[in-house]
């Protein structure tokens, strides 16, 4: 009778808890390989559309944290857990964590628009945030950059956003914008033929839109030329510097100097009766 008693109790008061755990223990594996799967779907659906990896990376993180969230609260109502409370809990415990994470909550709020605007993507050469550097990832809350002697540098969002962006890499190309000073004494025509003809020798230069090189002011101490060539992009550099060798031996070669500032001084000798 006594074992039959025990039965009894365990069919009614044991057994469904065991049962409703076991539930509970299928319903977050299951959901979590369900999860896994979703993720995976999601995965080849942004590959085939070409999505930013910015984007990809973002949207991946955000969905499979919601996805978990819902399968933990659907496996603690099977266990009778008032998820209702739980919820409303984990809301409180949000609202006191995002008032003391308020900057870490700009930074997130700076990650998502920067996804979504997209002012620039991962291999840009951007400056922004007083930083200038290679885009290597954009987190939720901060974003990696290198630099051009190979540092890493970690900038939070909410400064990139809340400053001036420039995007050295969203055109195709660019204007290299230069300045070269002849002498006073130095022959004018000569200097810019010179100019001319370097920058018509360099492939790299596009012939459309063309060079411009033209006086641009009669300084202190030269004559100023500017020379405005447009190159690709991925050239800007290179033209520059190879510009800059190339006229100072031109001009050297022409006898045509590069002054530098200087100031002449002129003293009147005071009479000696005086």
């Amino acid at each position: 009778m006594e074992n039959l008693d025990l039965i009894a109790l365990f069919n009614t008061h044991v057994l469904p808890h065991i049962v409703n755990i076991a539930i509970a223990i299928a319903i977050f594996v299951i959901g979590r390989w369900v999860v896994k799967i979703i993720k995976k779907v999601l995965v080849k659906a942004l590959e085939k559309t070409n999505t930013d990896p910015i984007l990809s990376d973002f949207v991946l993180s955000i969905a499979s944290t919601m996805m978990m969230f819902i399968v933990i609260i659907a496996a603690l109502s099977q266990l009778g857990v008032d998820t209702t409370s739980f919820i409303a809990l984990i809301g409180a415990a949000g609202l006191a964590i995002g008032l003391a994470l308020q900057n870490s909550l700009q930074n997130f709020a700076a990650g998502v628009m920067i996804v979504l605007f997209k002012p620039f993507k991962t291999g840009d050469f951007i400056e922004a945030a007083g930083v200038t550097g290679v885009v290597e990832q954009v987190g939720i809350f901060t974003s990696n950059l290198k630099t051009g002697d190979n540092k890493q540098i970690i900038v939070p969002n909410g400064q990139i956003l809340n400053g001036p962006i420039t995007n050295y890499s969203a055109k195709d190309t660019r204007r290299v914008d230069m300045v070269f000073g002849i002498g006073y004494d130095d022959d004018l025509k000569k200097a810019k033929e010179i100019l001319e003809r370097l920058a018509s020798e360099d492939d790299r230069i596009l012939k459309d839109p063309g060079c411009k090189v033209a006086l641009s002011e009669l300084a202190d101490s030269s004559v100023n030329f500017i020379v405005r060539p447009w190159v690709n992009s991925a050239d800007y550099w290179a033209v520059m510097w190879d510009m800059n060798e190339k006229v100072k031996l031109a001009f050297d070669d022409a006898g045509i100097s590069i002054p530098y500032p200087q100031i002449d001084l002129h003293m009147n000798k005071e009479d000696a009766s005086k």
